[in-house]
């Protein structure tokens, strides 16, 4: 199969912020049939939604991938439940949050997999180390880069 170019969002609001980063980069980087290409630099953010919670870590680093989506994303969550990840709380605080922003051109919604990423488009800490990534990615569906 031949590569798709592949964003992933990296977030991290409990511990060493930077230090989970770094590991989840790192383990992205040892995945099967996976090539960074770029990283963007690392954002201080506010939380957005959610309970009271410490300040964000995020950035967003681009691939080319040889796996499916569903395939990809198994991936993601392997790493992020390897580093200790529990979902308890929808928009809680997290050691580490990798979101899978697009993949190639697919646009495509399913139980458990919306690409591209359904918030991408209304998130500052997400769309800032996008465009340094990925500065001509357009959106497939809302035409918008």
């Amino acid at each position: 199969m031949n590569p798709v170019r592949a964003a992933v969002a990296l977030g991290s609001n409990l511990g060493d912020r930077l230090s989970c980063l770094a590991e989840a980069r790192d383990r992205l980087g040892r995945t099967a049939g996976v090539a960074l290409l770029a990283r963007s630099t690392i954002y201080r953010t506010e939380p957005v939604g959610g309970p009271a919670q410490g300040e964000f870590a995020n950035a967003v680093d681009l691939f080319d991938v040889e796996p499916e989506p569903c395939e990809f994303l198994e991936a993601l969550l392997a790493i992020e439940r390897a580093m200790g990840r529990v979902r308890r709380e929808r928009w809680g605080p997290r050691s580490i949050d990798l979101d899978l922003l697009f993949h190639g051109m697919s646009a495509t919604e399913s139980p458990g997999l919306a690409l591209p990423h359904p918030e991408l488009h209304k998130r500052s800490f997400v769309l800032a180390p996008l465009a340094e990534v990925a500065p001509d990615w357009s959106h497939p569906v809302l035409g918008l880069t």
